[in-house]
């Protein structure tokens, strides 16, 4: 059987009409090729990567580097959904980002999540992100079991002598600040212990021997507990900050979220993937009890703290430009003195 609508032969038609048949063509093909699909933004190792492999079509994600990248990326055309932590959200312009469209999910969430999901804006402002998931920063011991038989000293463990020049902290000078509850005395201890400041790859520091206690975000870390008995983690009593897990919609032209998509981290099956690799979503205590009923007791007390220790766990929320200038100084003047 012939075709249904056979072709015309170029000679049938005028050279002129041809070539603006030809030209329509290629116009139409180029609108094509610069039709883009909308695009998940996300730092390389911050996002599940069980999550994404049930990302719908058209969407895709594009893993970058780092989360600097993801902000700069996040006017592009194609910056439908961008995942960043609490912190470098907060340096975004609220004006460069529209509603999420997610109530009915946030609704779900544990009240704690609230101020996340309005970028600590007023109660009455729209949910502009989506908090799916946060965690408190552990210290992870490296073959220390005497400190780690300690463990009631809680976050004084990092001004034991032993760890000097044996410590990596986080990246972030506000973190390390409230882990000595800003006493400039301590931070001045903790500057001089400090190996690294590099959440990213220290625990390539640690696994190596070069250090051999981190602050790390608890994610990092669950996923090898069972695999090196070397490590040990610890959340001390006293709590811990929290860090967060974003999504967020940039402002602009976008497809509509895949709120389905969205809705699938907070139940099976892929719940229970999402906490074998560390992320937990602030969901109800009994729900997540429920999702971790096969998990070794280890596993799940770290990923289910006692919940007064959670209630100890705090966020930071965005500073002022004085509060961010006094934080610095105090930053400044605890660096050790050069050699």
């Amino acid at each position: 059987m012939g075709a249904p609508f056979p072709p015309i032969p170029a000679a049938a038609i005028g050279r002129r009409p041809f070539l603006r048949l030809g030209a329509v063509s290629a116009l139409t093909l180029l609108a094509g090729c610069e039709r883009r699909d909308p695009q998940l933004l996300a730092s390389r190792g911050d996002m599940s990567a069980a999550w994404i492999r049930r990302l719908p079509p058209p969407w895709r994600c594009e893993q970058l580097e780092d989360p600097a990248q993801v902000v700069e990326r996040a006017s592009t055309p194609r910056a439908g959904l961008l995942q960043l932590s609490d912190g470098w959200a907060a340096g975004l312009a609220r004006s460069d980002l529209q509603p999420i469209g997610t109530p009915a999910l946030l609704e779900r969430l544990e009240p704690m999540a609230a101020p996340l999901a309005r970028l600590h804006g007023p109660p009455s402002a729209p949910g502009l992100a989506f908090p799916w998931s946060y965690g408190p920063w552990v210290l992870v011991l490296r073959s220390r079991p005497d400190l780690a038989r300690r463990r009631a000293e809680g976050w004084e463990l990092l001004l034991d002598p032993s760890l000097a020049g044996r410590l990596v902290l986080p990246s972030s000078p506000r973190v390390a600040i409230a882990l000595v509850g800003g006493d400039p005395a301590r931070l001045r201890r903790l500057r001089r212990a400090a190996l690294a400041y590099d959440e990213r790859d220290g625990l390539s520091l640690l696994l190596s021997g070069e250090a051999e206690a981190a602050v790390l975000p608890r994610q990092r870390v669950v996923g090898l507990l069972r695999r090196d008995p070397r490590l040990q983690v610890l959340l001390p009593e006293s709590g811990a900050p929290l860090t967060w897990n974003l999504l967020l919609r940039p402002a602009g032209t976008h497809p509509e979220p895949p709120l389905e998509w969205l809705a699938e981290a907070l139940e099976p099956p892929l719940l229970p993937a999402l906490l074998a690799a560390g992320w937990v979503p602030p969901l109800p205590r009994e729900q997540l009890q429920r999702a971790l009923v096969d998990f070794p007791a280890a596993t799940v007390a770290l990923l289910l703290p006692p919940q007064p220790v959670l209630e100890r766990c705090y966020t930071l929320p965005p500073l002022t430009a004085s509060e961010r200038q006094e934080l610095q100084s105090l930053w400044d003047g605890a660096a050790p003195a050069p050699n």
